[in-house]
């Protein structure tokens, strides 16, 4: 045997080990329910908002703050120090550079919990702000929330009116669901505080935080004619009407307003199951007289607190819960490797069916006629099935059983009909909605959280495309040869795909190669080619992957410390474009096997999620653990003609 085959031969036997070991890391994780549910954590933020939610529900009384858990405030407080970068700011990302937003909120819930302005941490801390634009170069939500308690200047910060219910009933459809579920509460927010702020402790401030000369107005765009400034002189008149409005338009408004919250409660972990639209929702709640006794009060507030982990050693907040998202990831990785007795699988198998929506939710008011079906992120969001999600359960539900296996096959027809019926005009798929993509949307003056609208992404088009044909979709078919079309056409110049939901290029690439392969496009052809040669082209020096958040700021591909869940991304990219005899494969599985723990996970310290690119990134804790499985057992599947549980 020659030393080369030597080599490979050697790598595959410790290949099997690591799939092996690693799928029984993933099956000492599951649920005795059958599903898989992971940490998700993302920055210092949420912890910040929680503290300006504490202030919101329990005012001052006689000037002074008492919040009802100071040891509970102290444990958060000492959340947020702990990600102080060294400069005094706060970042978005592990390891990032400190961003103004964040910033921003961190001080405010420092000061208010007690730290003094001449703490070392707290100057450090605003001489940064200072540094980075002061607090007029936060974002619009930043200065709303400061401006719902007086303490930036409501004129200057974008108006939200609950008005908006009583457009055209499509307009509010044209956003994405998330802003929408965030722009509906905070609309009867800013009306109920209007001209009354809320109170805060005496001699609180943040005028330390003004940066003297920085302009504290909206930047116009510079054409006159253009939709930026038309929507600023839209949000002048708004202002104005504020201060007039007969009060029988605004009581119907926010009384629709109140309603649309209402009825998205039913089913769902709260309001979209989000944490933003959660607390808004809470704050809404309470502005509108609910009281903390009210049932809808005491519903909105358990699942809001369900987001907290506190459990003596870490205090944080997560964005939201990932258990579908996890169990169809970890199932469909452990599928391929083929190591889960069959009885886990179908265990699995019965959990992801009893979580498929039965009910229309805001997606069908564009797809009035299509029958409901599809999975949510969370453990209960019956409005918001997302595209992403179904695909992905879609793929575990290939590899899984059922105890009910009748209702199992219609429901996976359903999903695949629902998906079918979900595709955009423009041949891709996106998150949550079907043609999502008003681009002048992105221009309104609350549009700088990058989220506004939804629109289709290379990513979840492969994914799409992935589970489509799997589950006997024909690669002819119309659906499947537009959304080929679709992914040829947004293949970067460098031969990459931009990751929406996963940073970022390396996440598309992988995507968007897979989903190729599903629709039997050829290995040879120049887009596959290509984006090979461009994941080739950025492997790290140890065998790894690794790309940053920085990537979205930048607009092109940025490099980062390898990470386990990125060099199987990699790796299942470039296997699934032909590659599986290359230096770079055998190194990016070397580098898997290498760094596995002695208990079959992996670790991982980078952010490798995307909430809202440049604006809010996730750990998705299970990501360093699935992924690699995945990559792992599809290395042995090809290489040795067998799944990794297989003789």
């Amino acid at each position: 045997m020659s030393p080369g085959l030597q080599v490979e031969d050697a790598l595959l036997t410790a290949s099997a080990k690591a799939a092996r070991s690693a799928s029984e890391y993933l099956l000492s994780r599951q649920d005795p329910a059958g599903y898989w549910w992971g940490d998700l954590t993302a920055d210092s933020t949420l912890e910040s908002d929680w503290l300006l939610l504490l202030l919101w529900l329990h005012p001052p009384k006689n000037g002074q703050w008492v919040p009802p858990d100071r040891a509970k405030v102290d444990r958060a407080v000492a959340s947020i120090l702990a990600r102080q970068n060294a400069d005094g700011g706060f970042a978005i990302f592990a390891k990032g550079p400190s961003e103004c937003s964040a910033s921003v909120k961190a001080y405010f819930a420092l000061k208010l919990a007690g730290l003094g302005v001449d703490d070392t941490r707290m100057s450090r801390l605003r001489e940064r702000i200072l540094s980075l634009g002061g607090i007029q170069a936060a974002n619009s939500y930043v200065k709303i929330n400061m401006a719902l308690f007086g303490l930036f200047p409501r004129q200057h910060v974008p108006s939200v009116p609950p008005e908006i219910m009583l457009l055209p009933a499509n307009l509010l459809y044209e956003m994405s669901s998330w802003t929408r579920a965030i722009v509906v509460p905070l609309s009867i927010v800013q009306a109920n505080t209007l001209g009354k702020p809320r109170p805060v402790p005496d001699g609180f401030d943040l005028s330390e935080l003004f940066k003297p000369g920085a302009d504290i107005t909206f930047h116009k765009a510079d054409s006159f004619f253009s939709w930026k400034n038309g929507f600023l002189m839209a949000d002048k008149l708004v202002k104005v009407w504020e201060r007039q409005a007969p009060g029988s338009i605004r009581a119907k408004a926010i009384g629709k307003a109140k309603d649309w919250i209402l009825e998205r409660f039913r089913h769902s972990e709260g309001l979209a199951a989000i944490y933003p639209s959660m607390q808004y929702a809470i704050m809404a709640l309470d502005s509108l007289g609910y009281t903390a006794d009210s049932p809808e009060r005491v519903e909105a507030q358990k699942q809001f607190d369900a987001l907290l982990v506190d459990d003596g050693k870490r205090f944080f907040f997560q964005p939201c819960f990932s258990p579908v998202w996890d169990t169809a990831i970890a199932a469909y990785s452990l599928g391929v490797g083929g190591f889960a007795p069959d009885d886990r699988m179908k265990q699995c198998g019965d959990w992801l069916l009893s979580k498929e929506v039965r009910q229309k939710g805001d997606w069908s008011v564009k797809r009035p006629d299509t029958q409901p079906s599809g999975w949510y992120f969370e453990f209960a969001n019956e409005f918001y099935p997302d595209i992403d999600d179904t695909a992905m359960v879609l793929l575990a539900l290939w590899h899984t059983r059922s105890s009910r296996q009748g209702e199992f096959d219609a429901a996976a027809g359903r999903a695949i009909d629902w998906l079918l019926a979900m595709q955009s005009k423009d041949g891709g798929w996106a998150a949550f909605d079907v043609d999502n993509d008003t681009h002048s949307l992105s221009e309104v003056p609350f549009a700088d959280h990058n989220a506004m609208l939804d629109p289709t992404c290379p990513d979840i088009t492969g994914r799409v495309l992935e589970a489509l044909c799997l589950w006997g979709v024909s690669q002819d078919s119309p659906a499947v040869r537009r959304g080929v079309q679709y992914l040829r056409k947004s293949q970067e110049p460098d031969g990459s795909w931009y990751g929406r939901w996963g940073v970022d290029y390396i996440y598309g690439t992988f995507l968007a190669l897979r989903g190729l392969r599903a629709a039997g496009y050829d290995e040879r052809e120049a887009e596959v080619l290509r984006a090979g040669e461009w994941l080739r082209s950025v492997q790290n020096a140890d065998g790894g992957w690794g790309e940053s958040c920085e990537s979205y700021a930048r607009n092109t591909f940025v490099g980062a410390e390898s990470t386990a869940s990125q060099t199987a991304w990699a790796v299942l990219g470039l296997l699934a474009g032909g590659d599986t005899t290359s230096e770079s494969v055998h190194l990016g599985i070397d580098f898997l096997v290498r760094n596995q723990r002695p208990d079959g996970g992996w670790d991982e310290d980078l952010a490798t999620g995307t909430g809202f690119p440049r604006v809010f990134y996730l750990t998705y804790h299970l990501y360093r653990h699935s992924f690699p499985a995945l990559a792992l057992a599809e290395y042995m599947k090809i290489k040795g003609g067998r799944g990794a549980g297989h003789p």
